[in-house]
């Protein structure tokens, strides 16, 4: 396997709670079925006191199963059983904190800035996934597929979904209200039911920001903005 395709996949896997040894280990049993930890060691690199402390993690993690015999040996639990064993913990875990800690409301006077493009990503999906009644979206097209299924998601639950787009997509969001924006950017603007606003750069770059703010004033004249450049879209559609 490639070393930056390897490297990629650790890190991966590592965002489901494995250590960079252990994600190694892991990509490493994938490949070959039932190993000791003297043939992972070999095939890794890695010391044979490390391997095995990381194999009893991966049983423990559930990423693992140990096959007790005269050599045990040890096989690796299928990407899509591992996977879906954590986020179900974790949705476990999600609902027991959020019945046991208070809720703190956001607050809707401030300004918060977002930094970086996957924290901006998260917000985008948690704001979406709060939707009551509308959404607008300015957001560059090649941002657009990731969100696709949420806004079919609002779309279909008969919310409103405006679109502000440099180029139509090759396969359109049936239901949704799209315009094409006379001028290409690469700014992203979500309004959310009138009341919360993300607006900024979306480059790709590690230094993209972003500004979320539910204080009425600003969220009220963003709206207007929005409501102005469609407009003026509207009136050259119809000279065109």
């Amino acid at each position: 396997m490639d070393n930056a395709v390897l490297s990629a996949l650790m890190e991966k896997l590592m965002q489901f709670g494995l250590t960079r040894q252990e994600a190694n280990i892991y990509l490493c049993l994938l490949r070959n079925k039932n190993l000791s930890g003297y043939e992972v060691s070999k095939l890794t690199g890695i010391s044979r006191s490390n391997v095995y402390s990381a194999l009893a993690c991966l049983v423990e993690e559930g990423a693992a199963y140990l096959l007790e015999g005269e050599t045990n040996k040890y096989t690796a639990v299928s990407v899509e059983e591992f996977c879906q064993n954590k986020i179900r913990r974790l949705n476990i875990l999600k609902q027991e904190l959020m019945s046991q800690i208070p809720q703190i409301g956001e607050d809707s006077d401030g300004y918060i800035t977002i930094s970086s493009p996957r924290h901006i990503m998260d917000k985008i999906y948690n704001m979406l996934e709060h939707v009551e009644y509308r959404i607008y979206l300015s957001i560059p097209q090649e941002y657009l597929e990731s969100f696709r299924a949420h806004l079919e998601k609002l779309i279909a639950q008969e919310k409103k979904v405006v679109l502000l787009l440099n180029e139509l997509p090759d396969s359109e969001i049936k239901g949704s209200i799209t315009y094409l924006k006379q001028k290409k950017d690469r700014q992203l603007r979500l309004i959310v039911d009138s009341s919360y606003v993300l607006t900024g750069e979306m480059t790709g770059n590690s230094t993209d920001s972003c500004l979320y703010c539910g204080q009425k004033n600003f969220v009220d004249v963003f709206k207007e903005s929005l409501s102005n450049e469609i407009k003026l879209i509207e009136l050259t559609k119809g000279d065109d």
